[in-house]
């Protein structure tokens, strides 16, 4: 039988219980992470343009604004919705309020002077940036040895 060195920080539960119960965990609670409410992002590279997709249902195209300036692609959406219900005994008033705003650096193969193509459909806004010439793959050349 072989022996193993017990450590108390190999488990995490066996942190300070007085530590553990005086904290605050409400306020450090995973809900109030800035990068919760970013909408999910995939970026994919092809051979003529960068594609970038960003999933963020339940907007309408109008809300997007996108912008380009200095190396830094901005995408950003906001909408908000008010609704007012009155009947002769009661009001009853909701509103939903929805934004986000992501900004992100672009390579120096992106050709800044194209324009951007963007469509949005089944939440999923798509974005594709052309490449310059310079950076797009050169087919491959055959030397011959004389």
């Amino acid at each position: 039988m072989s022996l193993i060195r017990f450590s108390r920080n190999q488990f995490p539960w066996n942190e300070n219980l007085a530590d553990f119960f005086n904290r605050d965990t409400f306020v450090n609670d995973d809900f109030f992470n800035l990068e919760k409410s970013l909408p999910a992002m995939n970026i994919k590279e092809h051979e003529e343009d960068f594609e970038i997709e960003l999933a963020a249902p339940g907007f309408d195209k109008k809300d997007f604004e996108i912008t380009m300036k200095d190396d830094l692609l901005e995408v950003s959406a906001q909408k908000s919705k008010e609704a007012i219900e009155e009947d002769e005994d009661y009001m009853r008033k909701e509103f939903n309020y929805n934004s986000f705003k992501r900004t992100m650096q672009l390579p120096n193969a992106v050709d800044q002077t194209k324009n951007v193509k963007a469509s949005y459909k089944n939440g999923i806004l798509k974005l594709n940036l052309l490449k310059m010439d310079e950076a797009k793959e050169k087919p491959k050349r055959i030397i011959e040895v004389l």
